[in-house]
């Protein structure tokens, strides 16, 4: 099975010495991109693609979820950490329900975040275009029995530093994109054959966090015999902000 990879090189710190004038580089400190405050919230819209009707069909779910920084508390490793809670909603005029909670870690190095006993590294010093990390690195994606070895060695590069971006209504002066995986694998244009996609982004915005999210991954199996039906596995989610304190 062939590959397709579309992903940007690595750019260590070992190599700033030699920066161009073109580099872009922020010297914030993760906190600046992601506040770790009691009560701070973002609000969104969430997009939840499923796949029905045994995986022939794909559609699109609407949701509002808050993410809300509930308390300060040590991790397992007695490192601080804070505790974040998500609440969802059809719609604005219904009332938020908890929904699911996580754990965020920032390292002043590096910042964590545990979603399903899975941990993540979100950002890495230093905020600089191209600098890239192994941001799944703490996810066992080798075992046999691993259910997500699709996030092996996603290579996590930072673009697009301190750029504004308009969301909706919403215009943002300085934001940071990190791109985490833009993978195709095979033809997913023929129906008769595997396929794969694997794509995910992130953008957050400086004394904000989070503000935009896209992922999914996408499974195509073909039909096992003559004019039978081929199927997909696999999700997506799309996380637009749309308020925030």
């Amino acid at each position: 099975m062939k590959k397709y990879f579309f992903l940007i090189g690595i750019v260590t710190t070992v190599f700033f010495s030699s920066c161009t004038k073109t580099d872009t580089f922020s010297s914030a400190d993760l906190n600046e991109y992601n506040p770790t405050i009691v009560g701070k919230y973002i609000v969104y819209n969430l997009d939840s693609t499923k796949f029905i009707n045994f995986g022939t069909k794909d559609t699109v779910i609407k949701y509002q979820v808050k993410f809300q920084v509930d308390a300060a508390i040590t991790d397992n490793l007695n490192r601080p950490a804070y505790r974040v809670f998500r609440y969802i909603r059809k719609t604005a005029a219904d009332s938020w329900q908890p929904d699911n909670s996580f754990l965020m870690v920032n390292t002043t190095s590096s910042l964590e975040f545990v979603e399903n006993n899975m941990r993540f590294i979100k950002l890495k010093q230093p905020i600089r275009s191209d600098f890239s990390w192994k941001g799944n690195v703490f996810i066992d994606t080798y075992s046999a029995d691993s259910e997500v070895k699709y996030l092996d060695d996603w290579e996590y590069t930072y673009e697009n530093i301190n750029e504004p971006l308009t969301l909706g209504a919403i215009t943002l002066d300085s934001t940071i994109t990190v791109n985490q995986r833009n993978e195709i694998v095979g033809d997913p244009s023929n129906v008769l054959s595997y396929s794969e996609l694997n794509i995910g982004v992130e953008k957050y915005a400086k004394n904000i966090g989070l503000v935009y999210k896209n992922f999914l991954h996408r499974e195509y199996q073909p039909p096992t015999t003559i004019g039978g039906t081929g199927y997909a596995l696999g999700y997506g989610i799309t996380l637009t902000m749309i308020d925030h304190n």
